[in-house]
C-alpha cells in the first residue's frame, strides 16, 4: 500500500551488487527512505550496511516479513528475480524488477497477474525509457517529425571495461539465463517496440567469440516490424570500449543518437523535399544535462507511479515482450530461422 499523506515511503532493495547503488541513489534523489536491503553474499551485505546505513538480510523472505516496506527493487542475478518479485507483490508491495523481468514467460504472467491482484505497481526496469534523449525521440516520432518510421539500428556494446573476465555470473547459463543478448540485448528489444511498435519476426546470428563463459558473447538480431518496418540489433561483449547508441529512420528525416564520441546527444534531420540534397535540410541537435541518468530518474518514475498514480513508465506487460524477443532471437539462433514473434 502508498503511504497516506506525506509520509515518506519505506524502501527496500533485494540484491545488493552493482546495479542496487543506482536504485538507492533514485530513492535518496526521490525523497524515499531505504530502511533494509536482502543480500546473500556477508561481505557485501556489511559493506552495503556502512555504506547506507541500514539493515542488511541474508534473505529477502527474512528482509519482508520484518520489516514495513512499501517498495523494493529487485537486483538479484536474472534466475532470482521472479521469486522475489512474486513473494513482494503477493503482500501488495510496489515492486521495481531489473531487466529481464524473469526467464520465461510464464513467469512474466505469475508477477503480472499477481500485481494486477494486489493493486501494486509492477515496473520493469527499463531505464532507457527514462532518458531525456529517448523521452525525447519517442516524442519526435509520435508528433510525425520523421514520418513513417522504416528502419532503426540499436547497439549497446562493451568489453567488461577491459577486464579478462566477465564479471560476476553474468557468464553462468544458470544465474543469468543468457549472455549479450538477454543482458544487454533485452534494453534494445524494448527500445525497438517503444519506437517502432510490436514485432512481426526475429533473426538473430550469435557466439562466444572471446571469453571462457557458457553464454554468448556477441550478438546481432534482425527484426521485422509488424509496420513492415526493419531494425538490427547488435550487442556484444566484445566490443572495445563502450557504446550505446540507437538510429531511426523514418520517410522524412532521422533520429540519431550514440555516447560513443563523448557526450551523447540526440540530432534531428529533417529534409526538404523537392529542394536538392541533404545540405537543404534541417538539423536539431538536443543537449541534456542528466543525460546519463536513466537509472535514476526510472526510480523517481516508479514513485511518482506509487504515490501520484501516474501511467507506469514500462510495464511488467511491456517486460515480458522484451523477454518474448530474446527468447525468439535464442531460438532463430539455434534454428538458423526466423522466428514469428
Amino acid at each position: 500500500m502508498s503511504p497516506a499523506g506525506n509520509e515518506t515511503l519505506n524502501v527496500g532493495i533485494i540484491g545488493a551488487g552493482g546495479i542496487s547503488q543506482r536504485h538507492y541513489d533514485g530513492y535518496r534523489h526521490g525523497g524515499a527512505n531505504v530502511v533494509a536491503f536482502a543480500e546473500v553474499s556477508e561481505g557485501t551485505r556489511l559493506r552495503r550496511e556502512d555504506e547506507w546505513q541500514a539493515r542488511g538480510y541474508a534473505s529477502f523472505e527474512d528482509m519482508l516479513e520484518r520489516e514495513n516496506i512499501q517498495a523494493v527493487s529487485i537486483c538479484t542475478p536474472n534466475a532470482f528475480h521472479a521469486p522475489a518479485a512474486l513473494e513482494a507483490l503477493r503482500r501488495g508491495i510496489h515492486v521495481l524488477c531489473e531487466k529481464p523481468l524473469s526467464l520465461d514467460l510464464e513467469a512474466c504472467d505469475a508477477m503480472i497477474e499477481a500485481a494486477r491482484s494486489s493493486g501494486a505497481v509492477l515496473q520493469t526496469g527499463h531505464h532507457l525509457r527514462s532518458s531525456p534523449l529517448v523521452e525525447t525521440a519517442k516524442r519526435l516520432i509520435d508528433e510525425g517529425r520523421i514520418g513513417r518510421v522504416t528502419f532503426m539500428r540499436l547497439r549497446q556494446a562493451h568489453d567488461w571495461g577491459g577486464a579478462p573476465e566477465v564479471r560476476g555470473v553474468f557468464g553462468s547459463l544458470a544465474a543469468s539465463g543468457g549472455g549479450t543478448l538477454l543482458d544487454n540485448g533485452c534494453h534494445m528489444m524494448d527500445l525497438a517496440r517503444h519506437f517502432g511498435g510490436d514485432v512481426r519476426s526475429i533473426y538473430a546470428r550469435m557466439n562466444t567469440l572471446k571469453f571462457e563463459i557458457e553464454v554468448e558473447d556477441t550478438s546481432v538480431a534482425s527484426l521485422e516490424f509488424e509496420s513492415g518496418a526493419l531494425g538490427s540489433v547488435e550487442n556484444s561483449w566484445t566490443a572495445t570500449g563502450w557504446e550505446e547508441s540507437f538510429a531511426v529512420y523514418g520517410t522524412q528525416g532521422a533520429l540519431e543518437c550514440s555516447n560513443r564520441l563523448g557526450t551523447p546527444r540526440l540530432r534531428l534531420l529533417t529534409r526538404e523535399f523537392g529542394f536538392g540534397g541533404w545540405d537543404k535540410g534541417d538539423e536539431t541537435w538536443y543537449d541534456f544535462a542528466d543525460a546519463a541518468n536513466g537509472h535514476v530518474r526510472s526510480v523517481q518514475h516508479f514513485l511518482s507511479s506509487i504515490t501520484k498514480g501516474t501511467p507506469i513508465v514500462c510495464t511488467g506487460e511491456d517486460g515480458r515482450e522484451s523477454v518474448r524477443l530474446v527468447l525468439g532471437g535464442y531460438e532463430s539462433a539455434r534454428s538458423g530461422l526466423p522466428v514469428g514473434v
